[in-house]
């Protein structure tokens, strides 16, 4: 899946299928301006910041079982989000420090480090990367993606897939080939 935010006309926190479709509003409303969004894979839950409502909020990945983490002034100056373990880290662009918050009760908030410049933070850990597995976007016998001549994408499930073409070009009646 891919979890992306949006605050045009309507702010939202929303999902879909790596190919774009299957398109899901999983939080639109009480929310105005959401930046920031991190996962936590193991437990399926979806973190952002509304620097508008300077708010830290979580629901699931079905949009259920909101939470406010934490509130107050301090959020509007926050970018960028990360969850590992028990923290959320995220970044404070007035003084570019590197703050964790405790992400079950919004306290225990601690500056760790300080930047010369930084907009965007991410956690890389072995537990956090999905296992390889064979999916359908692998090369055919000819090299080419989930036997896609441009572009393949994963679908409903890492067993799916949906052929695409580079700009210029149209999908064929085959469904892989471009012309």
């Amino acid at each position: 899946k891919l979890f992306f935010t949006d605050y045009g006309n309507a702010a939202k926190v929303e999902r879909c299928d790596m190919d774009g479709m299957n398109r899901t509003w999983i939080v639109d409303s009480k929310i105005e301006q959401p930046t920031a969004l991190a996962l936590d894979l193991i437990n399926k839950y979806v973190y952002w910041l509304d620097i508008y409502l300077e708010s830290v909020e979580v629901v699931d990945y079905q949009g259920r079982r909101r939470q406010t983490i934490t509130k107050g002034r301090q959020i509007r100056h926050l970018c960028g989000l990360a969850v590992f373990e028990n923290y959320l880290y995220t970044i404070n662009s007035d003084n570019f420090s590197i703050l964790r918050i405790n992400r079950y009760n919004g306290s225990d908030v601690q500056a760790l480090a300080m930047l010369d410049n930084a907009k965007e933070i991410r956690v890389y850990q072995k537990r956090t990367q999905a296992a390889v597995r064979s999916h359908a976007c692998e090369a055919d016998p000819y090299g080419m993606p989930g036997g896609c001549s441009h572009i393949c994408l994963l679908s409903t499930s890492y067993k799916a897939r949906t052929c695409r073409c580079r700009t210029g070009f149209i999908l064929g009646t085959d469904g892989r080939s471009c012309k």
